[in-house]
């Protein structure tokens, strides 16, 4: 699931600031926790974690910076638009493949309508967050040794990104991603109350997989662990929001409406030109949308 962007190299004179979050004490960030109930259903103890901060340019009212996340389970990197005094903020998960510097103008052009746009060097994405890309086998094999799964870890990195945007801004961070990366937003929206809504771009559940009678009951609770269609009914009644192209040769269209259908009120759905993947229109209605809520 693929979207390719270019690399953007950044350069200039960096500015080191220490950003220390609420809750962390030294410099060995507090671990994380995880469980699963007997429905398959995810939930995560992701203790804030201390960011560095490195200017690479401003421009104007907007502020461009590398972000790194020092998490417990290895460093967790992001690209960070936003102008002086946002009012509203998103924390971005790209697909998979995508590197954060590939959506670098995209972030610039939320700022400059207002908005901290945070996009995640997803990990396994290629970038400078080390992981392996997306593997249930993997994954899986973890969580039988009560280890933290790639897929849970990057649930909590989108919490943390939350959690930091909440305390350095106070304005409301709402969780986006395309494709996997939406369905990394869409648990990290329902397993954390303090996202305000979540935009789900190409992305879609997985059907239920876990429902397999064949299953044993503990690969039935991981899939369904990871699994959007068992969580975006419960986002609501934070916003819901939803993009899908017709002729998305990935994720198919119809996949994307069935996430819409499991979703509550509130929601929107829109189609949109292009095949996969967040692209300029979707962008323009984004900000038009919450250009109506904030102003």
């Amino acid at each position: 699931m693929l979207n390719r962007y270019g690399w953007i190299p950044w350069i200039g004179l960096i500015i080191i600031i220490a950003v220390l979050m609420a809750g962390c004490t030294g410099t060995h960030p507090v671990e994380r926790t995880f469980s699963v109930n007997s429905s398959g259903a995810l939930s995560v103890r992701c203790p804030p974690v201390q960011v560095t901060e490195n200017i690479l340019k401003t421009e104007g009212n907007v502020t461009v910076s590398r972000l790194v996340f020092h998490t417990p389970h290895r460093d967790l990197y992001g690209l960070l638009a936003s102008p002086a005094n946002p009012k509203a903020a998103f924390v971005h998960a790209p697909g998979a493949g995508n590197k954060k510097e590939g959506h670098e103008g995209r972030a610039v052009s939320y700022a400059q309508n207002g908005y901290a746009y945070l996009v995640l060097d997803i990990r396994g994405n290629g970038g400078e967050t080390p992981g392996y890309p997306l593997d249930f086998e993997k994954d899986f094999a973890l969580y039988q040794k009560g280890e933290f799964p790639e897929y849970y870890d990057t649930v909590c990195d989108m919490i943390n990104a939350r959690q930091y945007l909440t305390s350095r801004y106070a304005v409301p961070v709402y969780a986006s991603g395309e494709s996997n990366g939406g369905r990394y937003a869409a648990v990290a929206t329902a397993t954390d109350p303090g996202f305000a809504g979540y935009v789900g771009i190409s992305t879609s559940g997985f059907g239920r997989a876990g429902d397999n009678p064949q299953f044993r009951e503990d690969v039935k609770k991981f899939l369904l662990s990871v699994d959007p269609d068992i969580y975006i009914g419960s986002i609501s009644p934070r916003p819901v929001t939803l993009f899908h192209a017709p002729d998305d040769t990935i994720i198919p269209f119809d996949d994307g409406r069935k996430l819409y259908k499991l979703a509550k009120e509130p929601k929107k759905f829109f189609s949109f030109n292009g095949t996969h993947g967040v692209n300029g229109e979707v962008d323009q209605v984004l900000i038009a949308e919450y250009t109506q809520i904030y102003g």
